[in-house]
């Protein structure tokens, strides 16, 4: 790997300018090529929201996009005091030890397409989906076509949370549209489980059929030497028509189990050996266009899947459309308390955001959290320009919302994609990644949910979903 990428670090006022410099630091495996330091902070400013909310939903901040992140944002990670956000140019750090006052500690420039993240200590995953012409973060564009074009995962080291330092990459079939952090058993090793999908008899390394994930084993004690190990087949009959891969994984580690989004399916597997995958069941649902992505319950004998009807791009919230597509299908797990290999899925009900959107307004079901009530199920989702929707779950076969966040179209008078890509609750607030308006943080005053400000935790991949219980912040 011949350059590493470049940095933007900003002190704590978020509304500082960014101007170009450059320092030379020293690291094992990359060299930072720049660093771009503020200029002198602005002074603060009140913070006014421009959304619409419950009663019981509190627009707290926002930090809008940077010119060097002017791309889509798109998933978030936790560790610590801090939120990392995917971005198509790269990925962003967070300081988000004051909530309320969020600040931008440094930006990675590095681009390939939807920049997923998973956070592990001092390492980060980042997902890479769009042919690049070398692994380099500098490397320009290439057509999938081209048989030496990268795709795959990148790993950083983000234990200086100012300079990030690029270990390693592993090119990966279909490169990575999504990547599921898995934690070893062993104590030595973890697993990247990556997603991706679309092949085509004109992509050298994106070959059909694709009815497969890929199993990057990370050693611990060198990351720099992560590499796949296995890449199973899901579906060795083939899928559904239109299933050529998965979108998204959910693994529940302390139950051994996971639920894919596969497009035109739904998959629960048992991951008792994180290395082989098992599908123990796979449902398919006439109304739902492409299985994108997954939430486990608590006790894990739920699972509530999401439909990205329109690709996200649509405007689909509409009464034309319905209450049954381009939502949420609630399953719970048969056998639950069984033997893994039984475990079989049962339709309970449907859950769609209640307030009918613009036809200028993208909106879909898409990523969202668990809100940690001990012993009971709500939920905070992102539904792009259909804002964020808090949602009580408790009866899967009757899920009704009770509190949202949302903000008047970007557009009135044409389409325009924006608005909450995901929606993570993380010790006390909701975080919100804008697809254009940077991060949005949201406090909950609902009183049902009071219960979750006692969950804490050090760190959160809503796709490798931790076991919570009170009193652990």
């Amino acid at each position: 790997m011949a350059s590493s990428p470049t940095h933007t670090s900003s002190p704590r006022s978020r509304r500082s300018r960014l101007k170009r410099g450059s320092v030379a630091l020293a690291g094992a495996a990359a060299l930072v090529g720049g660093l771009l330091a503020p200029s002198a902070a602005v002074a603060d400013q009140t913070f006014v929201s421009d959304a619409d909310t419950s009663a019981n939903v509190t627009h707290v901040a926002n930090v809008p996009k940077t010119e060097a992140m002017s791309d889509f944002n798109s998933d978030l990670a936790f560790t610590g005091d801090y939120a990392i956000g995917g971005n198509y140019n790269g990925f962003v750090i967070y300081d988000i030890s004051a909530p309320e006052d969020p600040q931008v500690v440094s930006e990675v420039l590095c681009p390939g397409g939807q920049g997923d993240v998973s956070v592990s200590g001092d390492l980060l995953y980042f997902s890479v989906d769009y042919a690049r012409a070398s692994d380099e973060c500098g490397a320009p564009s290439v057509p999938t076509s081209d048989p030496n074009g990268f795709e795959g995962i990148r790993i950083f080291d983000i234990s200086d949370k100012a300079a990030p330092q690029y270990v390693a990459a592993v090119r990966t079939d279909c490169g990575s549209h999504t990547n599921t952090l898995v934690p070893g058993k062993d104590g030595e090793h973890e697993y990247v489980y990556v997603s991706s999908y679309s092949p085509s008899v004109n992509f050298p390394n994106c070959q059909p059929p694709h009815d497969k994930i890929s199993i990057i084993e990370v050693p611990l004690d060198d990351p720099a030497s992560a590499q796949v190990i296995e890449a199973p087949v899901l579906f060795p009959d083939g899928g559904n028509t239109n299933t050529s891969g998965c979108h998204d994984i959910t693994v529940y580690p302390k139950h051994d189990i996971a639920a894919g989004a596969c497009m035109g399916d739904g998959i629960l597997m048992d991951i008792s050996d994180p290395t082989a995958p098992v599908v123990t069941d796979v449902v398919r649902d006439t109304n739902f266009a492409f299985w994108h992505s997954a939430t486990f319950t608590n006790d894990g004998a739920t699972v509530l899947f999401t439909d990205e009807l329109g690709g996200g791009g649509g405007a689909v919230c509409t009464e034309a459309i319905g209450p049954e597509r381009g939502a949420n299908a609630i399953y719970t797990i048969d056998g639950f308390k069984g033997k893994k290999k039984d475990l079989q899925l049962e339709f309970e009900g449907y859950y769609k955001i209640p307030r009918l959107q613009s036809t200028t307004e993208n909106c879909v079901a898409h990523n969202g959290s668990l809100i940690p009530v001990p012993g009971q199920d709500f939920f905070v989702q992102s539904w792009y320009q259909g804002g964020v929707s808090v949602i009580d779950f408790n009866d899967p076969a009757k899920p009704k919302e009770i509190g949202y966040f949302d903000r008047a179209p970007i557009n009135e008078d044409r389409l325009v994609l924006g608005g909450s890509w995901s929606a993570y609750y993380y010790n006390g607030y909701v975080y919100s990644s804008d697809i254009t308006r940077g991060l949005d943080v949201i406090k909950l005053t609902e009183p049902r949910l009071r219960p979750a400000e006692r969950v804490g935790m050090d760190e959160f991949n809503p796709q490798s979903q931790p076991e919570y219980r009170p009193g652990r912040r």
